[in-house]
C-alpha cells in the first residue's frame, strides 16, 4: 500500500465517512443473521454526529480514507461501553482491529477514568469474539434477541488483570 494507518480523534467532517463505512462493513453481519434492519444499517447520519459530540470516536485513517473506526461512550460507574468497531473488508485480518481496540481503551480510560471495559458482539460472529478474548474480554452474558440472535456481553477491567463486570 505504501501509507501507513493512522488512529485519530474523529471529527464532524468524518461523519459521512463513517457511516458509509459501517453500512459496508455491518453487510456482513446482517447475512449471518438474515436480518438487514439492524441498527448500524439503518442509522441516519444526525445520530451518528451525535454520537461524535457526545461520546469518544477513533477513526484509523489511510491517507485521507477512514478504513476503520470504533466508538466509546463511559456510564456514571466508570464503565467504558465500547461498539461499532468497523474495519473496512480489505484491511481486515491485519491487526487494525485490536490496534484500534487498544487505542479506543486507552483513550477513554485516560480521558475519563473507566473502571471497566464492555462490549457485545452476536454469538454467531466468531471473527469478533476471537479477537474480544484475544484482547482479555470474557463473556459475562447472553440475551437472546429473537429467534436468530442473541447478544453476548463480554468485558474486562481497565487495568491487567483486574477483571470487573457491571451488571
Amino acid at each position: 500500500m505504501g501509507m501507513s494507518v493512522t488512529i485519530s480523534a474523529a471529527t464532524e467532517q468524518d461523519a459521512e465517512q463513517i457511516l458509509k463505512l459501517q453500512f459496508l462493513c455491518y453487510q456482513s453481519e446482517a447475512a449471518l443473521y438474515g436480518d438487514y434492519s439492524i441498527e448500524p444499517l439503518t442509522q441516519p447520519l444526525d445520530s451518528l454526529k451525535a454520537e461524535l459530540a457526545d461520546g469518544t470516536v477513533l477513526v484509523a485513517r489511510l491517507g485521507d480514507e477512514v478504513v476503520a473506526s470504533v466508538r466509546a461512550t463511559v456510564d456514571t460507574d466508570g464503565t467504558a461501553k465500547i461498539n461499532k468497531l468497523i474495519v473496512h473488508p480489505r484491511m481486515q485480518r491485519h491487526g487494525l482491529g485490536g490496534r484500534l481496540l487498544d487505542a479506543i481503551e486507552a483513550k477513554v480510560a485516560e480521558g475519563s477514568g473507566a473502571k471497566s471495559f464492555q462490549l457485545f458482539s452476536g454469538h454467531r460472529s466468531e471473527h469478533n469474539l476471537r479477537l474480544y478474548r484475544k484482547h482479555g474480554y470474557e463473556p459475562v452474558a447472553t440475551r437472546r434477541v429473537d429467534e436468530r440472535l442473541s447478544l453476548v456481553t463480554l468485558a474486562k477491567g481497565a487495568t491487567a488483570g483486574a477483571f470487573v463486570a457491571s451488571a
